[in-house]
């Protein structure tokens, strides 16, 4: 019964437990003259303090702090020979009663001094005194100077221990490294040993107070492990392990003594056969959520993880938006722009009067200047919001007391309304407040704790929601559906760029007016430079009571979400499958689809590689063209399964074929060639109609505009042209067909329209896209994709982002409206061409493979061997299910595509 109620959450945040023994205690009060009685219990020896945990759970456990006690000495007792000796003696000025009636409460604390006696029933006196005394000294020491005293003697007691190797479950496992560790909870540091073996991870505390005497994960088990900060040193692992009978992901936070020793453990785990981490790159999550398949819940979640922010480290809790800014209307449209708050301002800019005052103070300082001297998120404002769940977390932050009454969360719309006007309180929200599966708990006072009256005389309770919110889970359950809503799916990328992104820090946050303290900065100061340990140890404490700036995660602006709400995927209670690094899951999605093409038909009739296919009618899919280096065209019939035609186009390769239907319903081929032309072919009258001398070098591409009517032709002369389609009976004037020309620093080997023919990208031989707009044909950007020549390009389905590969073997996803990459995977061979079948992209590579992504889930899903050599040629008639394939090996194929 007392390891239940003594808790480490009793002692000072970080305070270690060492040890404890089998008691007897008695209190000598001057003030009472009848013999006082021994009274059975446990006494807890602790870094700062001992606690004395009474047998009797309706009587309160008491705590002698270290630094209030006056003198500890052996104490001979001449007047109860049966004792002897083995008397502990504790003079204090003041001592702490806690948990008085097994109630949760504020601490009481006695201002007297007091004697205390502890008999020890086995162990004695003189083992324990030493250790008691030593700890007792480093009490007279500045804090800094108490703290590394305490660590130097952890430390020591750490190195005389090892490992009991009798806990090892298998006989045959080999021990691959030893370490000290400290196990990390919210104000919790437990000291042990960690032992790593070919199969197993543990962990083994010094003290007896863990829930196991050494907890066990086997490797397999493990799903991910993650570098840590802890108390601003890169000493942190985290291990995430899936509990197999509970189906229960479980997590372990550990620091090591230095960033060394976490290094070696981080890699020896690595290296370790059982280990099979699911990990999920980072451009990929961020394209499963731009594609719908993550949420914007579980997206933030993942990257707080990856800016070193865990549910293990109050100074680094995951940080989450305030969505909503109407707290007093009796109901609420989530269709209502009005009631959002604005994402692309911190919370200390979102009210002009308030922002206005903090910039004079701004200008008025020296430097380093701040325009908000309080953050958006720190201990303090994580148990502020969760007291009520976690009332012992808030007692031990503040020695035993909670806040005044008026300043604890008694109200949603009190609290927004200070987060807009008040001076010094800029907080944002914890992910409890969007967490569909704890119904709001965190609202509720549901252990009825006294935490006393306002000053209207109102008792504390439940937080007071508002009017729109019919119970805690209501409100919860709406907070979520508006994170998921389309206004914020449309500008949540604009928080992420101020939180975690470029606009964090330097000139961008100044413009943004996003400038805290410089202390809150990650590198901002370099603590282990700092030799004066009483400097040292004030900044840690004003970096960690303050709050600390995620670390920063994205230099670019964050592309914004491609598809809008989530909330139909997303009831209230959202399917979850596979973990990722933030505990965030992914949801089941198209990704897990089966993807299969079944061979109809082979033709065989160009002399050389084929180049290019089209087909003329998508609809009804008759007839299918192809060009080869051969200078060939080639007409097949599906119906008839025959080569029907066959031209002598050009006397040198053709690189590429478009094919349409004119006004007047003429069926017109054009096709590129190297000897600089684009040849218009009359496929119902079967004749040349006209050749038009487009550009000083070949032709590499061709792309088709039906509704504007125009094609755009590339080509090795660094140029793009724009050209009017065929008229019929006009004889083409390249001066007169000429729209506009599109000029590039190497060849143009590529180009691409998007789907609603807005947007026109181009690639080059040095690896170069160039983005143009279709209505005035003027640059929007280039950029460098790659190291070399670019294959192929094509917009993704909503034309938000360009995906381009290249020689390099590399697939890369860039976002049109800020230039930046959001993707980028290597490849096992060389892609060659690409092409959409409806939500898979086909990648064609040059040892004749198909390989098969998933657009929605960001992931490659299967690989078909399709050709003898390299596939350049890709075209689909999704309305038919057919793929066609055209390769080196001469061959064109048409497939049945079966996809679930």
């Amino acid at each position: 019964m007392e390891k239940e109620r003594f808790t480490m959450l009793l002692l000072e945040p970080g305070e270690i437990f060492f040890e404890d023994y089998s008691v007897q205690m008695k209190i000598l009060d001057t003030s009472v003259s009848e013999k006082q009685e021994w009274i059975n219990g446990r006494l807890k020896l602790c870094s700062k303090s001992l606690v004395f945990v009474n047998k009797d759970i309706n009587q309160p456990l008491i705590k002698i702090q270290l630094k209030e006690t006056i003198a500890i000495d052996q104490y001979q007792s001449y007047n109860d020979l049966a004792k002897c000796s083995n008397i502990l003696s504790i003079q204090c000025k003041q001592y702490v009663k806690m948990l008085e009636k097994n109630i949760l409460a504020p601490y009481k604390f006695i201002h007297q001094n007091a004697t205390f006696h502890f008999y020890f029933n086995y162990a004695k006196v003189d083992d324990c005194l030493p250790q008691i005394l030593q700890l007792f000294r480093a009490t007279t020491l500045p804090t800094a100077e108490q703290n590394a005293m305490i660590t130097a003697i952890v430390h020591s007691r750490q190195s005389r221990v090892s490992f009991d190797t009798s806990w090892l479950e298998d006989l045959y496992e080999q021990v691959v490294l030893e370490t000290q560790a400290n196990k990390v909870l919210p104000l919790i540091i437990n000291p042990g040993r960690i032992l790593l073996t070919t199969s197993r991870i543990y962990f083994q505390p010094y003290n007896n107070l863990d829930q196991h005497p050494v907890l066990k994960i086997q490797l397999k088990d493990i799903i991910n492990i993650i570098k840590r900060r802890f108390l601003l040193r890169q000493i942190g692992l985290e291990i995430k392990w899936l509990r197999q009978l509970e189906n229960k992901v479980e997590h372990l936070f550990i620091s090591l003594k230095s960033q060394n020793t976490r290094d070696e453990l981080y890699t020896s785990l690595l290296n370790q056969s059982a280990v099979s981490l699911e990990r999920v790159p980072q451009d990929q999550m961020t394209m499963r959520w731009q594609n719908g398949s993550l949420s914007n819940y579980d997206y933030l979640l993942y990257i707080n993880s990856l800016a070193d922010r865990t549910f293990h480290d109050l100074t680094q809790y995951p940080i989450m938006p305030w969505i909503l800014q109407d707290y007093t209307s009796v109901k609420l449209d989530l269709n209502d722009p009005s009631i959002y708050r604005d994402l692309s301002k911190p919370i200390g800019a979102l009210e002009p009067n308030r922002l206005e005052r903090l910039k004079e103070r701004y200008l008025e300082m020296s430097e380093p200047k701040f325009l908000y001297g309080s953050h958006y998120s720190a201990p303090g404002f994580v148990l502020f919001y969760l007291v009520r769940k976690y009332p012992q977390y808030m007692l031990c932050l503040q020695n035993g007391r909670f806040d005044h009454p008026d300043r604890m969360f008694n109200s949603v719309a009190d609290v927004w309304k200070n987060v807009l006007v008040n001076m010094s309180d800029f907080k944002e929200l914890i992910p409890e407040f969007y967490d569909t599966n704890n119904g709001g708990d965190f609202l509720v006072n549901s252990y009825g704790i006294d935490f006393g009256y306002r000053h209207d005389g109102t008792k504390i309770g439940d937080v007071q929601l508002p009017p729109w919110a019919n119970d805690p889970a209501h409100f919860i359950q709406v907070l979520r559906n508006a994170l998921e809503s389309d206004y914020v799916s449309q500008n949540l990328h604009s928080w992420i760029d101020l939180i975690f992104g470029y606009k964090q820090r330097g000139v961008e946050a100044e413009k943004a007016d996003n400038v805290f303290f410089h202390l809150c900065y990650e590198g901002a100061v370099d603590l282990d430079t700092i030799r004066d340990i009483n400097d040292k140890h004030g900044l840690e404490i004003q970096i960690m009571e303050f709050g600390q700036i995620p670390k920063q995660i994205f230099t670019l602006p964050h592309p914004k979400r491609s598809v809008l709400s989530t909330l139909d995927k997303l009831p209230t209670e959202t399917v979850l499958t596979k973990s990722v690094e933030s505990g965030a899951k992914i949801e089941e999605n198209p990704s897990e689809k089966v993807f299969e093409l079944h061979e109809l038909l082979i033709f065989q009739s160009h002399k050389e590689s084929v180049s290019s296919i089209t087909i003329t009618n998508k609809e009804e899919i008759n007839e299918i063209i192809s060009v080869g280096q051969d200078g060939m065209l080639k007409l097949y019939s599906i119906k008839n399964k025959k080569l029907t035609r066959s031209v002598s186009l050009s006397s040198l390769p053709l690189s590429s074929c478009i094919s349409y239907y004119t006004p007047s319903h003429r069926n017109i081929l054009v096709a590129g060639s190297w000897d600089n032309s684009l040849i218009f072919y009359d496929i119902e009258f079967g004749r040349v109609i006209d050749i038009l001398q487009g550009h000083e070098d070949a032709i590499s591409c061709l792309a088709l505009s039906s509704t504007r009517r125009i094609i755009i032709s590339g080509s090795w002369d660094c140029t793009a042209k724009v050209w009017q389609s065929y008229k019929s009976g006009a004889k083409i004037k390249p001066a007169e067909y000429l729209i506009a020309q599109l000029d590039h620093d190497s060849k143009v080997t590529c180009i691409s329209i998007s789907g609603d023919e807005i947007l026109l990208v181009s690639g080059t031989e040095d690896g170069e896209i160039f983005l143009w707009n279709m209505d005035t044909y003027n640059l929007q950007f280039n950029v460098k994709a790659h190291t070399c020549k670019i294959n192929a390009m094509v917009f993704d389905q909503k034309g938000k982002s360009i995906i381009s590969c290249s020689e390099d073997k590399v697939l890369n996803i860039i976002d049109v409206h800020t230039s930046t990459q959001i993707y980028r995977t290597t490849i096992e061979h060389e892609p060659l061409t690409l092409t959409w079948f409806k939500t898979f992209l086909l990648i064609g590579d040059n040892s004749g493979n198909i390989n098969v992504w998933n657009g929605q889930g960001g992931i490659f899903i299967t690989q078909i061997h399709c050709h003898d050599g390299p596939i350049n040629a890709l075209t689909v008639s999704t309305e038919n299910n057919i793929v066609l394939s055209g390769g080196k090996d001469r061959k064109i194929i048409v497939w049945d595509c079966k996809n679930v």
